[in-house]
């Protein structure tokens, strides 16, 4: 598959981006992919190189980009347990910085970015995220109900909080179809009843899934976290999700 590695214009700078598609002349539909907490790394790289295989433009912003380009943090190849509290501790400020004003704002800008390449189609696009991302996947998604017609995340940050803003309190501005694939360990089940009920209520066309036997981080291959089978039930559910409503708009 074609790669790039682009700069995407925002209103606070030039986010580094990576970016794969199909070979050869045609116009494909577009997938917005955000990052885990972690970081853009090769990881993310090869899983969009794979979505790419099936027919889509896959963009993956660095959304650290205003600390620099990716990786923004130096990154151990393996990221086993040992490793995470040191990274996360200089991850976090980070993630912190990433504030929901600032997400929604460079979500226009990729969303822009996206539409305008020449290899992407003219419908609507999908939105998946993992971990953090999941949190962003829905927000763009909300934020653009006219635009996003597909929305995945995996093993997501909290989505049912007591917060103003939760991400589940976004329904009623859904249009897209939505999937959360979550680990065992990401949601208690009243959580999870809460966000089906929320997205019942709002006529959300949706499903929830758990991962059995999974941990937080379960589709990222770099990471003691990593459970094959799971990563491949992710892309069965996830492959149906963006043909279905990427087809139907």
């Amino acid at each position: 598959m074609p790669t790039k590695t682009l700069q995407i214009p925002t209103a606070d700078g030039r986010a580094d981006a990576f970016a794969a598609f199909p070979d050869g002349d045609g116009r494909h539909p577009g997938v917005l992919l955000y990052m885990d907490a972690i970081g853009l790394r090769p990881v993310l790289r090869e899983m969009a190189r794979e979505l790419s295989a099936h027919g889509y433009y896959v963009l993956v912003p660095n959304l650290y980009y205003r600390h620099g380009p990716a990786p923004v943090v130096e990154l151990p190849e393996y990221i086993g347990e040992e490793a995470r509290p040191g990274l996360f501790a200089r991850l976090m400020p980070l993630v912190e910085a990433h504030t929901t004003e600032r997400a929604l704002r460079d979500a226009d800008a990729y969303l822009d970015f996206l539409t305008a390449q020449p290899q992407v189609g003219a419908g609507p696009v999908g939105v998946i995220g993992y971990c953090m991302g999941a949190v962003l996947a829905l927000r763009t998604a909300a934020a653009h109900p006219d635009r996003v017609a597909a929305v995945a995340g995996f093993h997501p940050s909290p989505l049912v909080t007591d917060a103003p803003d939760s991400p589940h309190r976004l329904a009623p501005r859904l249009t897209a179809r939505v999937h959360i694939g979550l680990a065992e360990n990401d949601m208690s089940a009243e959580a999870i009843g809460e966000l089906d009920r929320t997205l019942d209520a709002a006529g959300v066309r949706h499903t929830t899934e758990v991962h059995p036997g999974t941990v937080h981080g379960f589709t990222m291959a770099d990471t003691a976290a990593f459970d094959p089978s799971a990563l491949q039930r992710h892309w069965d559910r996830l492959l149906p999700l963006l043909r279905h409503a990427l087809a139907d708009g």
